[in-house]
């Protein structure tokens, strides 16, 4: 149960945010709005309020903007067709369908500030194993000793320590430690070594053998750094999940990676249990990837539209309404394969045995 609430939740904030940004780039565009739409199917409730009805319906997988003139064949009245979508510069009106990914992405950044400023536990300084005939190991470096500064640089997290070397790269690094209340300067030369990246790929990387002991302490940063570093750790994270989607295809990753509505189901729930903070951290990734995807050139998604919108800019002209409605048609037929597909690697992931013997004779 606190599973599929937790989901209902997560996907209902998620969609609100979307179709909140298109619309309000809508209103400050001068474009009518028809109706604003929280889920599909049957209306649970819905009341008018000017031009536009506001509607909360049953299916919570979704959720709409319709917006005036949209479709281009409505009948409007002179006065109406200047607030028509359809009548918009191209740039309006890839101003609007942009808004929806973007508040996914402000969305993000929101949750990570506000996160950063309350505090977040962070790995401590401390070393905890070092590796033999490793840089560190050769410095003379020992399992408890507290990294104070390395190349000149004040540390006091363990991720510093990994910005700091990959920066400095090959060339030999001063280090400051703190070994029972005694400060000791050693000299370590970063050795470039093989490593596995998440991906599972090996890229050449500069390391000291050293690993993080367990301790922690509470990180809080001050409104200025959480702005920035939510703005950097969203960035990151966009380019991570557009870089998986390109490995997909490449065959690096495997498509059963992918995750559809039973798997996000089951991490909601698991983050509910862990508190209030991992699960909104998990809504920020999550409003990530909805906000990358949704930027897909794919017909239906809002890169499409983008998509359709920059070529009229390139050619000067509109593209003709049956192109526009092949390519809807296409778009909609790899959405609903896609999400088969995900639902399929999900039933398939609950492992059980009666559902695995049924799917083997698709495979």
């Amino acid at each position: 149960m606190i599973t599929l609430i937790s989901f209902i939740v997560l996907l209902g904030i998620l969609i609100f945010v979307h179709e909140l940004g298109h619309f309000l780039a809508a209103r400050m565009t001068g474009v009518g709005v028809l109706k604003f739409s929280l889920g599909f199917g049957p209306k649970i409730f819905g009341k008018k309020i000017g031009e536009t009805e506001y509607v909360l319906s049953w299916i919570p997988l979704g959720g709409f903007v319709k917006l005036m003139g949209e479709s281009g064949s409505e009948e409007l009245s002179p006065e109406d067709e200047k607030r028509s979508f359809s009548k918009q510069s191209v740039w309006k009106r890839m101003l609007i369908v942009f808004a929806g990914p973007a508040f996914n992405f402000l969305l993000a950044i929101f949750i990570f500030i506000i996160v950063l400023i309350y505090g977040l536990p962070s790995l401590t300084s401390e070393v905890g194993d070092v590796k033999p005939d490793s840089a560190a190991f050769a410095s003379g470096m020992i399992k408890g000793d507290k990294i104070i500064s390395m190349a000149g640089q004040k540390v006091v997290y363990w991720e510093d320590i990994r910005e700091i070397i990959a920066d400095t790269k090959d060339k030999q690094i001063e280090v400051i430690v703190e070994r029972q209340g005694v400060e000791k300067n050693l000299l370590i030369q970063p050795r470039l070594s093989q490593t596995k990246n998440i991906f599972g790929e090996d890229v050449p990387a500069y390391l000291i053998g050293i690993s993080p002991s367990e301790k922690t302490v509470i990180e809080k940063r001050n409104p200025w750094d959480a702005i920035l570093s939510s703005i950097y750790k969203t960035w990151e994270i966009s380019k991570l999940t557009v870089i998986s989607v390109v490995k997909i295809f490449e065959g690096v990753i495997s498509p059963k990676t992918l995750g559809g509505p039973i798997f996000i189901a089951q991490v909601a729930g698991a983050q509910v249990k862990e508190g209030i903070i991992p699960f909104i951290l998990f809504m920020a990734i999550l409003s990530i990837n909805l906000g990358v995807i949704n930027l897909f050139p794919i017909p239906v998604l809002d890169g499409g539209h983008i998509f359709f919108y920059l070529v009229e800019i390139v050619i000067r002209r509109e593209i003709s309404v049956k192109v526009k409605e092949i390519s809807q048609q296409v778009g909609f037929v790899i959405l609903i394969m896609l999400m088969l597909f995900v639902i399929f690697i999900d039933i398939e992931r609950l492992n059980i045995k009666i559902i695995n013997d049924i799917l083997k004779i698709f495979k």
